[in-house]
């Protein structure tokens, strides 16, 4: 997403790439790391990985693998799966479909993986859900917030969608930013399913959709949508415009005065990753709808044991964060723990069968469950305001919720 300081070049991953010292290479593009310990009688149940460890969406990606070795560190630690330590098969997806569908080949036909987690990018989920699903009989979470609308067999989705980012956040947008809204969004699939989504809950809660407009993912001049943003006396702009463009987008809108002068930006994307891209006076009161804040770790102790634990071992700078599908790894590798140890085996149609209703207690935000049919995830939902280059969470749910999907 991606300025040109976040896209990791392979000799870049292999400087970065927080676990290189316990992955042993296995191929371009492929890692495994393997228990320090082993069941002659059963063998280890084997965990896939399929993500962007390089290209644009690295930082998201190499967060992710680390996720899943922390995860599997502290499964492994405590006598692994059903008596069975797991070994963990990484593959990089590389930001490039084409690239990914090849690689995630290895992972089912090579490494014969029990369980595949990964994708960033919807295209990415798109691209690799048929190697896995269909022709792979092999089970995939995908672990990132997205647009909604997946329900296909054995695929779940563990990140939040448009009735979690949006049922909340936009009732809060109103009130405290205005009614009169503009939709600039990048030109694909995401932002014109949240917007269509986001349209009918502005309209529902007494709110005007005054422009909607698309644009080319690469595009970084804005001035034309400035300028009707500011005429027309918006005063909410819901944004889904991405990097490269949301950077030069922000700052033309704090320039033109759009902020000073009391306008609102919303956008369920930009977590603490992103509160870099910008000085932080150009994104100030800047409001995000998210299923976990850093600033959680002050008052929730399972939060910071899971955040202290993922800076202690990685120490650099893929942080762990919910707009990075972090914290959906970490959800979806907790609930396909327990639906294993449901099922009592690690073959696909009872793990999925089980999966469908898993539930965890602890987890990054809170608890979690799947919706039983669904494919979904209930979660708690936040939402913080940028203030000094960080967020503060001035508004939360009432409990779980509701993905209304499928």
């Amino acid at each position: 997403m991606l300025n040109d300081s976040m896209k990791l070049s392979r000799r870049r991953f292999l400087q970065n790439f927080a676990f290189a010292s316990a992955a042993i290479a296995v191929g371009p593009g492929s890692w495994v790391i393997r228990p320090d310990w082993a069941n002659a009688a059963e063998g280890p149940i084997k965990l896939g990985i399929a993500t962007d460890l390089t290209g644009a969406l690295g930082f998201a990606g190499n967060t992710n693998a680390n996720v899943a070795r922390m995860v599997v560190k502290e499964i492994n630690d405590a006598g692994g799966l059903l008596g069975r330590p797991i070994e963990l098969y990484i593959e990089d997806t590389a930001s490039n479909e084409s690239v990914a569908v090849g690689n995630v080949r290895k992972l089912i036909q090579r490494d014969k993986v029990d369980m595949v987690l990964g994708g960033i990018s919807s295209s990415m989920r798109n691209a690799i859900k048929d190697p896995i699903v269909s022709r792979g009989k092999t089970l995939y979470i995908y672990p990132e917030g997205y647009e909604g609308k997946e329900c296909t067999p054995n695929l779940f989705c563990t990140g939040p969608v448009p009735a979690q980012n949006c049922d909340q956040f936009i009732p809060w947008l109103i009130k405290n930013g205005g009614k009169r809204f503009a939709l600039p969004g990048s030109n694909y699939v995401w932002p014109q399913t949240i917007n269509a989504y986001a349209r009918k809950v502005i309209e529902s809660n007494g709110g005007e959709v005054i422009i909607e407009e698309y644009y080319p993912v690469d595009q970084v001049d804005f001035s034309s949508m400035v300028s009707r943003i500011i005429s027309n006396r918006v005063d909410v702009v819901f944004n889904t415009i991405v990097p490269p463009g949301v950077s030069p987008f922000f700052k033309q809108l704090y320039e033109a005065g759009f902020s000073k002068n009391g306008g609102r930006i919303g956008c369920t994307y930009f977590d603490e990753n992103f509160l870099d891209m910008n000085p932080a006076h150009e994104i100030d009161g800047l409001a995000s709808s998210l299923d976990y804040y850093s600033a959680l770790t002050a008052e929730d102790s399972i939060s910071a044991r899971i955040q202290g634990n993922y800076e202690k071992q990685f120490t650099n700078q893929f942080r762990f964060s919910a707009g990075s599908a972090a914290t959906g790894a970490y959800r979806g590798l907790k609930l396909w723990e327990a639906a294993v140890k449901e099922a009592g085996t690690p073959e696909r149609d009872a793990v999925a069968a089980a999966l469908d209703h898993a539930k965890i207690a602890e987890g990054p935000g809170g608890p979690a469950e799947m919706v039983p049919g669904k494919h979904h995830c209930k979660m708690n939902m936040y939402i913080g305001v940028a203030k000094g280059g960080k967020y503060e969470i001035v508004s939360r749910s009432a409990g779980l919720v509701d993905p209304k999907e499928c």
